[in-house]
């Protein structure tokens, strides 16, 4: 079933939507991006999500293509038109169409261009909840601003065929010995005393709009939390292992570099914080 989706202006079948070969997304990636989870047909955490893609923008001069406010219009409609009830909604801005190929910005006259689509997928009940999923370690290459969310994602993508090819799910990306995410969402241990640590904020990690609502839940729920940064060899010694993001919500880890982590099955603590998370998300989407 053919989608329509949104592209500089327009809601257009996705067979019908074309983008320059000069624009500068994708000849230099010059191009932020932002998915917000689709729950219940309804957005979930948006508000979190368009901010930081003005932050993204800003931090790249790239000028928005509308005010927020009008952009999550656009997103609503998109989601009524392709009748999305679980799933995600993805939106990219580039700089635009500058005429060649120019390193060089282009000056304010070129106009960015401005895609949205959705994506119908599970969330809630994934099969990699109840099953877990492993992962491996792998040296982190990519640039130093992971904080601006850019559609620059060679060395993801390049981490995730590495995992596949090793027999594993995902990879645990390290930088000078120390675990900075996983390929494309934000990584968590449980130490045996049950005390949740995740890294800290920095230009070193993404800041996961999940990561922190997480965060509100634990301090909320009064459990243990330490953001610092932690090892590998924390980790494959760690009572859990978790990642976070907006469309997998919480994925337990159960192997590591081959290593079992906790007894092979998804964690007790894990599963809870995702149990409590996935109410939240309910009562936040079926309650607007």
């Amino acid at each position: 079933m053919s989608r329509t989706v949104y592209l500089n202006g327009q809601f257009v079948d996705e067979q019908h939507a074309h983008v320059s070969v000069f624009d500068r997304g994708f000849l230099f990636a010059d191009a932020v991006y932002e998915v917000s989870a689709v729950l219940n047909g309804r957005l979930l955490d948006n508000d979190a999500h368009l901010a930081r893609l003005a932050r993204s923008c800003e931090a790249l001069q790239l000028t928005l293509p509308c005010p927020l406010a009008e952009i999550e219009q656009l997103q609503k409609r998109l989601i009524v038109e392709n009748q999305l009830q679980e799933g995600a909604i993805y939106l990219q801005v580039s700089r635009g169409n500058s005429g060649d190929r120019n390193f060089d910005f282009p000056d304010a006259s070129v106009t960015p261009t401005f895609l949205m689509f959705t994506q119908a997928r599970p969330l809630v009940n994934h099969p990699n909840v109840q099953r877990g999923i492993r992962m491996v370690s792998l040296e982190d290459i990519r640039w130093q601003r992971r904080d601006i969310k850019t559609v620059g994602l060679l060395a993801p993508c390049l981490a995730k065929e590495y995992a596949h090819q090793h027999q594993a799910d995902d990879a645990l990306l390290i930088e000078n010995g120390l675990v900075t995410e996983a390929s494309s969402s934000n990584a968590w241990i449980v130490d045996e005393q049950g005390c949740l640590i995740t890294r800290p904020l920095s230009t070193h990690i993404l800041h996961g709009i999940t990561r922190h609502a997480l965060i509100e839940l634990i301090r909320e729920k009064g459990l243990q939390l330490e953001e610092r940064p932690f090892s590998l060899d924390e980790a494959l010694n760690a009572r859990e292992i978790f990642i976070s993001s907006a469309t997998t919500f919480i994925w337990p880890v159960i192997a590591l570099d081959g290593k079992t982590i906790g007894d092979g099955k998804p964690g007790k603590i894990t599963l809870q914080l995702r149990d409590i998370y996935v109410r939240m998300a309910n009562q936040a989407t079926e309650g607007e």
